[in-house]
């Protein structure tokens, strides 16, 4: 594939709302080792090996987003320590100029063995996905996942030396509602991070109605308040979660409330999907095909810079989750990347 490094380096990557954006979410693959059941089905079908981008595809796209002004890249999917020699994707990243962070979501089940590999690599923050402490719970929502692995994952982290080591913790009623307390005290004593996150109307969930399963993060906040004495954090993040400091605690709580609060107002984030189809929203369906640009016989790296730039124009004010006048997003999360 040729390099062309011309026109569009540089620009930045504003909408025509005026919001700058800076930070990108870059799914690896589909595939998850869990079946979670707030993100897939039981019975997930997956895409073919030639429908993703390759990992050379994907650093070029990490690349023209770099070039193009973002300075923060989270590595997503699915589950992306599962996809085959990814800290080659990772250590290349990390050596872009210009990329001030480089994170990954995961659910943990395999940092026992990444987590050393990850951060000598580059990435300089971890999110974990845990929903349970206990086991047979922990089973039941991921359907698959054994919580004790985790747990070691959590651990490893940890010892690895990251910048930050968060939590993210989906409350479904019905599921753990009852665990809001254990979970953030569970955080808090290793002196990490934790947000509590609204069950997002992303795709048809299998096994439950997410109408009745939703919990606001107002009754979260609520329930934490029982134990904790919470103050709104005036520390800003680059993500959607709104914080709250803990009294005699050094980590803070984050709420993430796409259902209950719209955050759309100060949005600096896109997705790119496995397959290459750049989403300018997480709740709307407006996106561009990367990958038949990347895939084509003329590719130069400009061609790309100048899709994305243009795409910008399609990136909506808001998402409508929940109301019945606008169409819900049909995808779900493990395709949408985390």
């Amino acid at each position: 594939m040729a390099a062309n490094n011309s026109d569009a380096t540089g620009a930045a990557l504003i909408d025509k709302f005026g919001r700058r954006v800076d930070y990108i979410r870059l799914s690896v693959t589909d595939r998850c080792d869990f079946r979670c059941v707030y993100c897939m089905t039981e019975d997930m079908t997956f895409l073919p090996r030639k429908e993703i981008l390759s990992l050379e595809e994907l650093f070029l796209v990490g690349k023209a987003f770099v070039d193009l002004g973002v300075n923060k890249i989270r590595l997503t999917g699915g589950e992306p320590l599962v996809r085959g020699d990814v800290i080659t994707l990772v250590e290349r990243l990390g050596e872009l100029p210009g990329l001030e962070e480089l994170l990954i979501t995961t659910n943990g089940a395999q940092l026992d063995k990444f987590a050393k590999p990850l951060r000598a690599a580059g990435v300089t923050r971890v999110n974990v996905s845990i929903d349970s402490l206990d086991a047979e719970r922990f089973k039941r929502i991921s359907r698959v996942g054994k919580l004790d692995k985790v747990l070691e994952g959590i651990d490893a982290a940890i010892a690895a030396g990251f910048e930050k080591v968060k939590l993210n913790t989906v409350i479904m009623r019905g599921y753990n509602e009852d665990e809001v307390i254990g979970l953030a005290e569970y955080a808090l004593a290793r002196a990490i991070d934790i947000a509590f996150i609204e069950e997002m109307p992303l795709g048809e969930a299998s096994d439950h109605a997410r109408e009745e399963t939703t919990c606001s993060n107002a009754w979260v906040r609520d329930t934490l308040e029982q134990r904790f004495e919470l103050t709104d954090s005036e520390v800003k993040t680059a993500g959607p979660s709104r914080y709250v400091d803990v009294k005699g605690y050094e980590s803070r709580i984050g709420f993430i409330s796409p259902v209950t609060h719209n955050f759309c107002g100060d949005c600096n984030r896109v997705r790119v999907t496995v397959e290459g189809r750049l989403l300018l929203c997480l709740g709307n369906e407006h996106s561009m095909d990367l990958r038949a640009i990347l895939r084509a016989e003329n590719f130069d790296e400009s061609r790309l810079r100048e899709a994305i730039v243009a795409a910008m124009d399609l990136k909506p004010e808001r998402h409508y989750f929940y109301e019945k006048d606008h169409a819900q997003p049909v995808r779900l999360m493990n395709m949408t990347g985390g």
